[in-house]
């Protein structure tokens, strides 16, 4: 196996422990965060031009997670590469640190906060036409969930988009077939949505988005073509790496206890499902 994938899994593998670590004391949206760990780990491994002597550059890379409630993953990976002490993710939920639920800017590399759904393509789509306009090459980045694109305001951000032809913006939706506690295609049917993008003048991939192999691949075409903003479909599992929980609609906030962490991490290293015990498990 290519040394650099072996690398990223390893690190992916980091961040997971980390997500997980944090699912206690208060709790986190622990499937969700699990599901977007490849993507964020391979953007910051190399192809965001970021770093932690550039964070505030003109000429850095934009990301904005715009599914805010996934910042534990955003978290993990700033403390495997450094923007971020690993020890300070313990201060998660605790009032000596702005450490929490969504992404704040207090924390060295969030661009800006996000939670209330449906709103950072707007702003992301705003830099990049700034970028442009400058004739600069940053890049700039959006992660979306797929619930999230039940808000009118992703839609009203893409026709924006194909007006002024940001093909220097990538969109990336991250495809766990869940929002909240349900199915997407039981509440809002969204396929199909490589058509739906495509129709707004995106050029449109769709990738395993657990597989560094089809990530790297992908985003070395970056962008799809001219004029047009690049969409990358991100197929991925929610709860990815701890069978226990992947692909439950229950298991969207969990806040478990302490013995319970211990048992998934163990989960997680060994990939033997754990028998969570409901009555200590809190859900919402």
């Amino acid at each position: 196996m290519d040394k650099k994938i072996i690398q990223l899994e390893k690190r992916a593998l980091k961040v997971r422990e980390h997500i997980i670590n944090m699912a206690t004391d208060g709790g986190c949206f622990i499937g969700a965060s699990l599901s977007c760990v490849e993507i964020l780990v391979y953007l910051y491994s190399g192809f965001l031009n970021l770093s932690k002597n550039n964070l505030k550059s003109a000429n850095r890379d934009f990301f904005f997670l715009s599914k805010g409630h996934d910042v534990p993953a955003l978290y993990g990976t700033f403390a495997e590469i450094g923007f971020i002490e690993n020890a300070r993710l313990k201060n998660h939920l605790k009032t000596n640190d702005d450490i929490y639920w969504h992404p704040n800017t207090k924390i060295p590399g969030v661009e800006f906060h996000s939670g209330s759904l449906g709103h950072l393509i707007s702003v992301a789509a705003g830099v990049a036409l700034d970028c442009k306009l400058r004739r600069s090459q940053n890049k700039i980045i959006v992660l979306l969930g797929d619930g999230e694109l039940n808000e009118g305001s992703i839609w009203e951000a893409l026709l924006v988009i194909n007006a002024y032809k940001l093909d220097n913006l990538l969109i990336i939706i991250d495809r766990n077939q869940f929002q909240a506690n349900a199915r997407t295609e039981e509440i809002i049917p969204l396929e199909p949505l490589d058509r739906k993008f495509e129709s707004f003048g995106c050029s449109v991939k769709s990738i395993n988005g657990h597989d560094f192999k089809e990530i790297d691949e992908v985003l070395k075409l970056f962008p799809f073509e001219n004029n047009r903003a690049s969409v990358i479909i991100s197929d991925t599992i929610r709860g990815k790496g701890l069978p226990s929980l992947e692909a439950k609609a229950d298991r969207w906030f969990c806040n478990f206890t302490k013995n319970e962490i211990n048992d998934l991490l163990i989960e997680l290293n060994s990939g033997k499902k754990t028998e969570l015990h409901s009555e200590t498990l809190t859900v919402r």
